[in-house]
């Protein structure tokens, strides 16, 4: 009898200690796909050889060959004619599973209830660096959202191919890629939203152009002190003050932002006291926004 017992508690400890799967980890808010897209940012040929930073090189193999993409979709997500995108990019020193993790994205996305598609792909892999890869390059973003749709329909999440309304998001780092997106992704007129979380750096000539260029368009810059935004997002606040004609635009305290100033405005500045790293997940800012997006309810 104790010979039987002891491999029955030796399976029960190795159960135990098995590690939860992301996907297990969502399955009760929705299903997560982890996926490798040949249209995903990396590899790509402008980091190659890597990446110097200071006086550290990021290697290739390591921080640039990582092709993954996790796509959550939201339990009670319905299909309709056109399917509906919320593409978030990551900033430095980051990977996919963590940024799901650390900043509950899975959480905020579906306690906002959009019927819309979370995608994050795969940044530098843990590397200080703000490089979109082929997201970057001409009609780049148009040839990954097509990999997306066709994943999507293989399985069986969606019925059509026709790509919605895209909301582009991103922290930190995050910001580089979005600017090229809005330029030349290929697909700048179903961007509907643009979300900076505390990311504006520099490139604001084409967040500003995309922003002018299609009507009805919402972009949320949120920044801090010492994030390094403060000085870029003050400046273009400064130079909407002055511009003619005016472009209409809010500026507030994080603390004072209502429901219906982020829903009856387009062009938002939010100044928050948080640290840079809690800006998308603290306050739920990610949450708050997709619940006063233009996508559409589940």
């Amino acid at each position: 009898m104790k010979t039987l017992l002891l491999p029955i508690l030796l399976a029960g400890f190795a159960s135990a200690a098995r590690t939860e799967t992301p996907q297990e980890k969502y399955a009760p808010l929705g299903r997560l796909i982890m996926v490798k897209l040949e249209s995903a940012p990396f590899p790509h040929p402008s980091r190659a050889e890597g990446h110097k930073y200071q006086t550290r090189q990021y290697d290739a193999a390591t921080h640039y060959t990582d092709n993954t993409v996790g796509i959550f979709v939201p339990k009670g997500f319905r299909r309709a004619d056109k399917v509906d995108f919320v593409v978030h990019f990551h900033g430095w020193r980051n990977h996919v599973e963590n940024v799901l993790s650390h900043y509950e994205l899975p959480q905020q996305f579906a306690e906002a209830g959009r019927n819309a598609i979370l995608v994050v792909p795969q940044g530098p892999y843990d590397a200080p660096d703000s490089s979109g890869g082929k997201l970057e390059d001409e009609n780049g973003f148009k040839k990954f959202m097509v990999e997306v749709v066709a994943v999507l329909r293989k399985e069986g999440v969606i019925g059509s191919e026709s790509i919605g309304e895209i909301v582009l998001c991103g922290h930190s780092g995050g910001y580089k890629v979005i600017s090229a997106i809005v330029t030349r992704g290929g697909l700048e007129e179903k961007v509907k939203e643009v979300w900076l979380f505390d990311a504006l750096y520099a490139n604001t000539e084409q967040f500003m152009g995309w922003f002018k260029r299609f009507p009805e368009r919402r972009m949320i810059v949120i920044y801090t002190l010492h994030g390094g935004t403060k000085e870029e997002t003050e400046k273009l606040i400064m130079s909407l003050k002055d511009a003619k004609p005016a472009l209409p635009f809010l500026s507030k305290k994080e603390a004072e932002m209502t429901e219906a100033d982020l829903k009856n405005n387009q062009l938002i500045f939010i100044y928050t006291d948080l640290e840079h790293d809690k800006v998308p997940y603290e306050h739920h800012a990610f949450r708050e926004y997709l619940k006063t997006s233009g996508l559409k309810p589940m």
